[in-house]
């Protein structure tokens, strides 16, 4: 835990994380879309400023001939160039120049010197010799007749220029894009962590042994709604599991205690000279018994865990059922006692191949006779059934296994396939952890078939084994 605590302290959480993540993404973007929006505007600027002063040039051309069509500059050209000025918002750094056919200056605004004139303009007295200038040329024509230009001079970055206000303006659209982008941002994530938050906090509950977790099921999101849903069915499945354990445990730790009591007992009261003799002998003979009951008893527990963890191997060979049916029942019914009838087998004539282990096999039908034989009714002899029959069309083989003892309960007719479960009729007459019918399950499913309850009455039960036919 302490550890736990640490490694948190060192990370930020889901909110913080993915906000300022987020947010860095988004301003970076805007940032970057902006200088490009910027660019683009004052190439547009320049572009469109440089149309207005071949305007206002071509303008200043038609005012600048007189009736008799020749050049005279009027007296009202200044007046007329600073009102075109402040209309277009065009710069101070504006010059115009008029000069004639022969390139001799005429009028220019600012006042020029021909030679500062020609410092400006390139030889050919078309555009601006420095390359931050940009120049708009109108010829002043009379009767198809050049008689000379018009030339509006501007600085590239008069061109490029973009009001303050403008920058002021989108300056405060791309802070409040940011702040929107941001505030978006933080309520999605606000809303995502939520309900992790809530899962986290149930996960610690779970840790600390409490596993009675409710949550909100109601999220809109599915995928939300399903986390909770399976989460919540995950600590359900988690108590049953603890509950099951703990019982587990009880359960073995009695059934294991059991043999060992009796066992010390009886060795203790031979060693005290309690009981000699014969009833000495009988005494060590009983506590033999009891020491091969804790044994199989071990070794059921130990083959459970091990098919369980996968440790198990399993081989899939070519079996003949019949005789490999009938071993198994010859030499089972060598081990029992009289009053157990000789079972009765139903064979088909033509022969019969399965695809499995004969061992697993034999341990399977094994417990199941074994199972029949301490169900016995007291007032009838045991008697057992087992038949051999094809699955038509399905490519396995059925072996069927009845017997005429007490039967089992409709209560308990859910249950005989779970872990250390047995039926509280038997517990007081039966030994053992209840894992035979689980293993038995288990060792079944592990050769791809299975083995189910079919059915059961007071007047016994039938189980049935399913392993797949080979060709």
């Amino acid at each position: 835990m302490d550890n736990l605590k640490r490694n948190n302290a060192k990370r930020t959480s889901i909110l913080s994380y993915w906000t300022i993540r987020y947010l860095l993404i988004i301003s970076v973007g805007l940032l970057l879309t902006a200088l490009a929006t910027l660019w683009w505007i004052r190439q547009e600027a320049m572009s469109n400023r440089l149309q207005t002063a071949g305007l206002l040039a071509q303008e200043i051309a038609d005012r600048s001939l007189n009736m008799e069509g020749s050049i005279e500059i009027s007296q009202n050209l200044e007046k007329l160039i600073e009102d075109r000025k402040r209309f277009f918002k065009l710069t101070i750094e504006m010059c115009v120049i008029i000069t004639d056919q022969q390139g001799q200056m005429l009028f220019s605004l600012p006042p020029l010197t021909d030679k500062e004139m020609r410092y400006k303009l390139n030889d050919s007295l078309n555009d601006s010799r420095s390359p931050e200038f940009k120049a708009a040329v109108a010829p002043i024509n009379s009767d198809d007749k050049t008689l000379g230009q018009v030339i509006v001079l501007q600085s590239k970055k008069s061109l490029r220029h973009i009001p303050q206000e403008e920058i002021i303006f989108f300056s405060i659209l791309l802070l409040f894009l940011i702040i929107l982008s941001w505030l978006t941002i933080y309520l999605l994530s606000r809303k995502l962590a939520k309900p992790i938050q809530k899962v986290v906090e149930a996960a610690a509950q779970i840790s600390h042994g409490r596993y009675d977790i409710i949550l909100d099921k109601d999220a809109k999101e599915r995928e939300i709604h399903e986390l909770m849903m399976s989460f919540e069915e995950m600590a359900g499945k988690l108590q049953q599991f603890e509950q099951s354990r703990a019982v587990m445990l009880a359960g073995v730790s009695h059934e294991l205690k059991t043999p060992v009591t009796s066992i010390k007992g009886l060795v203790h009261a031979v060693r005290e000279g309690v009981v000699e003799g014969d009833e000495a002998v009988e005494f060590l003979d009983i506590a033999l018994l009891e020491a091969g009951r804790l044994q199989r008893m071990v070794a059921d527990l130990l083959d459970y865990n091990a098919l369980t963890a996968g440790m198990v191997s399993v081989r899939h060979d070519r079996l003949e059922a019949v005789a490999l049916l009938s071993e198994i029942v010859y030499q089972w019914k060598l081990t029992q006692a009289e009053e157990v009838a000789e079972p009765v087998l139903h064979m088909p004539i033509n022969p019969l191949f399965l695809r499995g282990d004969s061992l697993r096999i034999q341990q399977i039908i094994v417990n199941l006779l074994n199972n029949s034989v301490q169900a016995k009714a007291p007032d009838r002899r045991v008697q057992l059934t087992i038949e051999l029959l094809e699955q038509q069309g399905h490519g396995f083989a059925e072996i069927r296994v009845q017997d005429n003892g007490l039967g089992i309960s409709s209560n308990h007719s859910e249950h005989v396939f779970e872990a250390f479960f047995r039926g509280s009729d038997k517990q007081s007459t039966l030994r053992g952890l209840g894992l035979g019918l689980t293993f038995s399950r288990l060792l079944a499913e592990s050769m791809n078939g299975s083995l189910v309850l079919e059915a059961h009455s007071d007047k016994g039960c039938t189980f049935v084994l399913s392993l797949p036919l080979d060709d």
